[in-house]
């Protein structure tokens, strides 16, 4: 622990740290285990629907897997109405009520689950007749409801409202849709004007083309008896009537002609999300499948990629750094090499992530690396056959991939056999610089100069520009605009301090007491902060009533406990410490010499003052109201450089002052957005609690 960050809870993420891994050792080759696979046993139904049984009596439980096995499907205006599908299957049936289905889900502790083209159950064997007979129901026998469908469609356009403004989120989908246009399935993406078409029709009538036993596989895996599957499965889905989907086509995505950058403003972003792609045409049946995985591993497969070694490990640009290799049977897919930055060293990573790229392809891989990463693989895949669930998916994989019914029975025969050309050869045919879109999203003031610049293979990068929506557009600002002649640091301060409730109120709060909650991976956290006048303080994150992250100050000295262990604050904590403790740290920046105007800048749509307070932080303050709408932290975490970004937001008045009441924080990948539940005013605080 090197340092303290007291804004909000920035210290609370220091305990997701890495784990050190001893690399001076090398694995020792062996040879391949042989592999003895069960077959599943199988029977077709009239329908089409086709049924897979791995019978495994080591646990009285069973699994059932529905899978639909269709080609992609263009939704176009209405994108959207997949997920919209999936969200209404499931929720009863025909003839059961959704209450009563729900609860006698519960009842037998078992979990339905459904996606627009398939579903997936789990239970206790004893239940598997019941439980194969809910989800049959509810498969075949929808109850589309129109109160159901303006709930779930009301729920996405919430989802959809709350990521206008997630980096990650708009990364994800103009990658996508740059890669393969938004006139192709895996191009396009919902939008509010997207869902706020789709009706219920056009549910059922989704469901009714695509929701088809044709392409269908069910795979029953555990404490059963094929006989008694195959009873079952014949009773409860022979009611499926037989169809075939509509063959519809869509346009051929190509690659990008050149290496270029395709940047995306976000004025709030705190860091870029960075996605260098191009399309690949790889199926599992081919004979350089394994060798382009194993060169996509060696390049940025884990946490001993050269991606992370270089772009986390040696230049401490990001928490980590990545790439995926596509297959897809319908067509191409992409290669994808990721990773989010600081805004200061987009252009330096985006140079890193074409390098390694570069390299991958032009020298061969050492020895040492390709024989470290069969070793990975072969483990994992050994791991991976004490599930009998990976049995039955390996079955699925030859079934709908067309392959050999000894693929995954030769696999790692196949995967010692690759050499290090192999893997040169595969990584020179899927990985092209030559034709590398780097998609960056971030924030054009900070980034965008810097990019304009990049060379690669000693020519320039050139630069397109889009919008959210992957929309081509003319360059957005970049520059941050002068102040306004006559304005200073006291003017802007002054405003903010008016707009809060005035310096003569502020001066009479003694303390105050500040309670929010936050959601993080579904877990709840519990925030109270503490401050007072003379310099106390006290912030305590909990996750429930454990407490994970607690920091006390009383005016003079300190200590952390972090996970029941204590560490006494050092002097330059204290001294961070200080500038936190104050309940209204804007009165002490007044006639501050240190304070730096940086200009005007654009911050969720909203024109502000931008402040730097010091090397570490910069503040936001909204030239209309004077509230501070941003503060932006630079902090070291777990040995990385990382900026941490907190904005204000809905202001409501607690004993004539105004106080933000949603506290949005994002902190490298991580984000919360923190709803105060109570703020007390010169009540509620004692000695004790800074002891």
């Amino acid at each position: 622990m090197k340092k303290i960050y007291t804004t909000l809870f920035v210290s609370f993420l220091m305990l997701n740290t890495f784990a050190q891994i001893d690399r001076s050792k090398k694995p020792e080759a062996g040879p391949a285990p042989e592999i003895n696979l069960e077959d599943p046993q199988t029977f077709d139904m009239k329908n089409g629907l086709k049924v897979l049984v791995v019978e495994n009596h080591k646990l009285p439980r069973v699994s059932i897997q529905l899978l639909i096995d269709n080609a992609p499907v263009l939704e176009g205006d209405k994108a959207g109405v997949s997920s919209l599908t999936g969200s209404l299957l499931g929720q009863g049936s025909k003839t059961i009520p959704k209450d009563e289905f729900n609860e006698e889900v519960d009842f037998l502790g078992a979990r339905i689950n459904f996606g627009s083209q398939s579903a997936y159950t789990s239970a206790l064997s004893k239940y598997f007749p019941r439980i194969l007979e809910l989800m049959a129901d509810a498969a075949i026998h929808p109850n589309f409801i129109q109160e159901d469908f303006e709930k779930e469609k009301q729920k996405m356009l919430t989802n959809l409202k709350s990521e206008e403004k997630d980096v990650k989120a708009i990364a994800g989908n103009v990658a996508g849709a740059l890669a393969y246009t938004k006139a192709h399935p895996y191009g396009e993406f919902s939008t509010e004007e997207s869902v706020n078409k789709v009706t219920l029709e056009d549910v059922e009538k989704f469901y009714a083309n695509y929701f088809l036993p044709a392409n269908a596989y069910l795979v029953v895996v555990g404490d059963v008896k094929f006989k008694e599957v195959k009873k079952l499965v014949q009773e409860y889905f022979t009611p499926w009537t037989k169809g075939t989907p509509p063959s519809l086509g869509f346009t051929s995505p190509s690659d990008a002609l050149y290496t270029q950058i395709n940047f995306i403003d976000v004025p709030n972003a705190v860091q870029s999300e960075i996605t260098a792609e191009n399309l690949v045409a790889l199926k599992m049946k081919d004979p350089d499948y394994l060798p382009a995985l194993l060169a996509n591993e060696i390049l940025g497969g884990g946490g001993e990629g050269r991606l992370f070694l270089n772009l986390r490990e040696d230049k401490g640009y990001t928490y980590g750094s990545y790439s995926g290799l596509g297959n897809d049977k319908y067509g191409p897919s992409r290669f994808r090499a990721v990773a989010s930055v600081r805004n200061a060293v987009t252009d330096s990573s985006v140079v890193e992530l074409l390098n390694e790229i570069e390299l991958i392809r032009k020298s061969p891989v050492s020895k040492e690396e390709l024989e470290n990463t069969k070793a990975k693989y072969t483990g994992r895949f050994v791991m991976a056959l004490e599930d009998p669930q990976t049995i039955a998916e390996y079955a699925l994989d030859i079934e709908t991939e067309d392959l050999p019914k000894d693929f995954y029975k030769t696999y790692l025969e196949r995967i010692n056999a690759v050499t290090v050309d192999d893997v040169q050869k595969a990584a020179k045919k899927y990985i092209k610089p030559e034709k590398t879109r780097i998609v960056v999203t971030g924030k054009a003031s900070e980034v965008l100069p810097n990019l304009e610049n990049i060379l690669f293979n000693g020519k320039k990068v050139p630069v397109k520009y889009f919008d959210k929506n992957a929309e081509p557009i003319e360059k957005p600002e970049s520059g941050v605009a002068a102040m306004p002649e006559g304005v200073g640091v006291d003017d802007v301060l002054n405003k903010y301090l008016e707009a809060i409730g005035g310096q003569e109120k502020l001066s009479d709060i003694e303390s105050y007491v500040m309670t929010a909650e936050a959601e993080m991976q579904g877990m709840k956290l519990n925030l109270e902060m503490k401050k007072t006048a003379d310099g106390k303080f006290m912030q305590d994150v909990a996750v429930g009533d454990n407490s994970m992250n607690k920091q006390v100050f009383d005016g003079k000295k300190g200590y952390v406990v972090m996970q029941g262990q204590r560490k006494d604050m050092g002097e330059e904590e204290i001294i961070k410490v200080k500038e936190e403790a104050i309940p209204f740290p804007e009165l002490s920046y007044l006639s501050d010499a240190t304070i730096k105007f940086e200009g005007i800048e654009t911050i969720d749509g909203k024109k502000a003052y931008k402040l730097k307070l010091s090397e570490e932080k910069t503040a936001y303050y909204d030239m209309e109201t004077g509230l501070k709408i941003q503060e932006t932290t630079m902090a070291d975490m777990g040995g990385q450089p990382m900026t941490s970004t907190i904005n204000y937001q809905d202001y409501q008045e607690v004993s004539g002052i105004q106080f933000p009441f949603t506290l949005s924080q994002t902190v490298g990948p991580q984000h919360f957005d923190f709803k105060v539940n109570e703020i007390k005013i010169n009540e509620g605080v004692s000695d004790s609690d800074f002891e």
